[in-house]
């Protein structure tokens, strides 16, 4: 027994459970009670609403088996079949239409079980549960000595029939939804995982190229300028700082129930692009931004996309392009924010083993937007990225404006 349930729940444990076998236990009494309920002219009830006794009895003795069918559908549908059975042999009484109906009272609940398994059970546990439900009914139907037993016998099949196949129905739609929702689910993880990846590599790219400059300007010139060593080692200290506080929100985002509120620090925008120019500095490549354009609001996605798009281009140039300048531009449209980053260094194939223009492509793809990487004819590298954006008048709240966040 869970140890964490409180005692007054556990005590109420053993009536519940004896519940639905008391009654079972007081089946063979309204059994006994059918045969002379049958001829008797009373009636339960209140007002002008009364029901004759000769028909509750039977109905009773069909349904106390229904506490089971909770834990044990099949053995309450084979207790209500007994059940119903015992009064079609046992009820005798020379009133066809009497016994006709309690035969369809009586089945039509049993119907309905066969149905309900149907739709909670495998079909290799209803199938043949249907099948011999309507075996013993077409017997039945033949044994009660009511008029007609070949109709009852036709209704009862399709009554079998149209229970099992809406019962089947009920589950093939639950075993469905279940697997729609598990797919979206797996979707969800492994975009989300995507993203963190994609966070992590600009993060981490980024940072530690400058640290690898930085570490070996500082080598070379400790002993003849110290001053200038000092600097890459403060330069070193504040990017590897800025990364671990990073990697303590990405990690922190991970471990955090999602019932928790997510942590309200800023994302990096096109407002941060001089935090950008400043690294890219430090390392050793003066950057010129420039920016055309009226400046709108543009979607926190999308500002974070650009961000990370102009990151890890100026890293490619600190680490690849073998230049000390290059060029940063973002040109605000009606309909659309330009982002693109020109170096006059070594250019070079597109491809390689990294993931950064991967991560950018796929950044792009995921806004809609257009992307374009590849040396320049006159020299250098060109990274390009459009990305659309909506209306103003669509733009929801927690939306970034140019000149900050919401």
């Amino acid at each position: 027994m869970d140890p964490t349930v409180p005692l007054s729940r556990r005590a109420s444990w053993p009536a519940r459970a004896a519940l639905p076998w008391a009654g079972v236990a007081l089946l063979p009494v309204a059994l006994l009670l059918a045969l002379p309920m049958a001829s008797s002219r009373g009636g339960v009830g209140f007002g002008d609403w009364w029901i004759a006794e000769r028909y509750l009895v039977p109905l009773l003795a069909v349904g106390l088996p229904a506490g089971l069918l909770r834990r044990r559908p099949v053995l309450a549908l084979a207790l209500m079949i007994v059940a119903a059975c015992m009064v079609t042999v046992v009820v005798n009484v020379p009133e066809p239409g009497y016994l006709t109906d309690i035969w369809y009272l009586q089945f039509i609940a049993i119907d309905l079980v066969v149905g309900l398994i149907a739709a909670n059970r495998s079909r290799r546990v209803s199938a043949p549960v249907a099948v011999g439900a309507l075996a013993v009914q077409i017997a039945a139907a033949f044994v009660n000595p009511a008029s007609d037993p070949l109709s009852r016998a036709t209704l009862s099949v399709l009554a079998v029939v149209t229970a099992w196949t809406v019962g089947n129905s009920v589950r093939a739609r639950r075993g469905y939804a279940e697997a729609v929702r598990a797919h979206t689910a797996a979707e969800a993880v492994t975009a989300e995982r995507l993203r963190i990846a994609r966070e992590l590599h600009d993060m981490v790219a980024h940072s530690i190229g400058v640290i690898a400059i930085q570490a070996g300007v500082g080598a070379r010139v400790i002993d003849t300028q110290p001053a200038q060593a000092r600097a890459a080692l403060a330069t070193i200290e504040a990017t590897s700082r800025d990364t671990l506080a990073g990697l303590r929100r990405t990690l922190g985002a991970l471990r955090r129930p999602q019932s928790e509120s997510a942590s309200l620090d800023p994302t990096p925008g096109l407002d941060d692009l001089d935090r950008l120019v400043s690294a890219a500095a430090d390392a050793g490549v003066r950057v010129e931004l420039r920016q055309c354009g009226e400046r709108r609001p543009v979607p926190a996605d999308l500002d974070l996309a650009a961000f990370r798009i102009v990151q890890e281009a100026l890293t490619n140039v600190v680490r690849h392009a073998g230049t000390d300048r290059c060029r940063v531009t973002v040109t605000h449209g009606p309909d659309e924010v330009a982002v693109e980053v020109v170096d006059d260094g070594r250019g070079g194939a597109v491809g390689g083993a990294g993931h950064g223009l991967v991560g950018m492509r796929e950044r792009v793809a995921l806004a809609a937007g257009r992307f374009h990487a590849g040396p320049r004819p006159e020299g250098g590298f060109r990274v390009a990225a459009w990305l659309p954006v909506p209306p103003v008048a669509e733009a929801p709240v927690g939306w970034r404006a140019g000149t900050g966040d919401r």
